[in-house]
């Protein structure tokens, strides 16, 4: 196997990612992970979105997880799923456990004046209204990437998520 391939990379998550459910969907596996902070970092909401987005933010910190470990197809995988609205970008993290320093990527908004970004975003509220929808969306959408002419997430979030307002 060539070194590309087993590069590990750590990866900070910070919304729909901190379900173990959509990473074993995404990477087929749940990878090791440790709480961790975000110092300089605000959680939003994004009108229209189940999902949240980042941006620096000063005195304040975004709670998650990092995901250690990960290759370089699973960080493919996870570049493709985060869309052009998102910059994979290097940070720093604190673990919660040791308060060790970690370098990671995380996704970054891409749009730091985006008039849809508000308030804070609510993973235990996710969880429970947005979960298992956005599972199902997650599956299509690795179905879709198998494909040679896939569509990105957004595409695949909108089509999956007005299919299912017109079931409803």
């Amino acid at each position: 196997m060539g070194e590309a391939a087993v590069a590990a990379h750590n990866v900070f998550v910070y919304g729909s990612l901190l379900s173990d459910d959509v990473v074993r969907v995404l990477l087929n596996r749940v990878p090791p992970s440790s709480a961790a902070l975000l110092n300089h970092f605000r959680r939003f909401s994004i009108k229209g979105r189940v999902y949240p987005a980042i941006l620096p933010v000063q005195n304040r910190d975004v709670s998650g997880r990092v995901l250690i470990g990960i290759s370089d197809p699973e960080l493919y995988i996870l570049d493709e799923f985060e869309d052009v609205e998102y910059q994979r970008t290097r940070v720093e993290v604190s673990l919660l456990k040791s308060s060790d320093k970690l370098q990671a990527h995380a996704y970054v908004w891409s749009n730091t004046s985006d008039p849809n970004l508000y308030g804070d975003w609510d993973f235990e509220e996710w969880k429970q209204v947005h979960k298992e929808s956005f599972i199902k969306m997650t599956m299509g959408f690795m179905e879709e990437l198998e494909l040679p002419e896939s569509k990105p997430i957004g595409a695949t979030y909108e089509s999956f998520y007005q299919q299912d307002d017109a079931e409803k």
